[in-house]
């Protein structure tokens, strides 16, 4: 059962420094659960795209996921869905309420002292470390687990070609009939699966 207890310890921690969002906390997040071994990077890898795809905060899902397969993961004993249900729903909590008790006790404190010239050199530090923090999350991102877990040459490019096109849809406005589109993410999710499913299902 201390399975459970480190779940909640790891996630208040998590809740409490993972500054920045979800894309922020990626590093804390991998080294909890990673590094401990409840999960394999590649799985971490996998609840992340999943956590994406899904409804809701990335940081709270992976919780959610991550909370339901380590204590099977660390203890076959554990492994049913009951224990994994109640891993999700500690692990959830965990790493919501000291966000909820921070962000709720901070606004107030905030709003009230707006023109502190202290509070706005605060924030002046603040915001590029979230912006550190997002890009050490894509770059902890960029590993083999994501784009060669076979080994494969032929499929590090093709993971590579999916990645970089699939960035350019998102982000540049496509010509089209005298006027220019961006594409909604979540088609090109869809058209990111389908791609998967042709090149390496079939």
């Amino acid at each position: 059962m201390s399975i459970y207890w480190q779940l909640i310890w790891a996630y208040i921690k998590i809740g409490i420094f993972g500054f920045g969002g979800g894309y922020a906390m990626l590093s804390l997040v991998e080294k909890s659960v990673v590094g401990p071994g409840w999960i394999s990077e590649t799985m971490f890898t996998d609840i992340v795209a999943i956590s994406q795809m899904t409804p809701g905060p990335i940081g709270i899902n992976s919780a959610t996921y991550i909370g339901y397969v380590a204590p099977g993961s660390v203890n076959p004993a554990l492994d049913g869905i009951g224990w994994g249900l109640l891993g999700s729903c500690l692990a959830t909590l965990a790493v919501v309420i000291p966000s909820f008790i921070l962000v709720l006790y901070s606004s107030h404190f905030i709003r009230k002292h707006s023109e502190s010239g202290a509070i706005k050199a605060i924030f002046s530090g603040l915001r590029p470390v979230v912006v550190g923090l997002i890009a050490s999350a894509a770059i902890m991102l960029m590993n083999a687990a994501n784009f060669n877990p076979n080994g494969i040459n032929w499929q590090l490019w093709t993971n590579v070609a999916i990645c970089a096109i699939s960035f350019c849809l998102v982000f540049f406005p496509i010509p089209f009939k005298g006027k220019t589109i961006k594409l909604h993410p979540i088609l090109v999710i869809v058209m990111a699966g389908v791609a998967g499913y042709l090149i390496y299902g079939l």
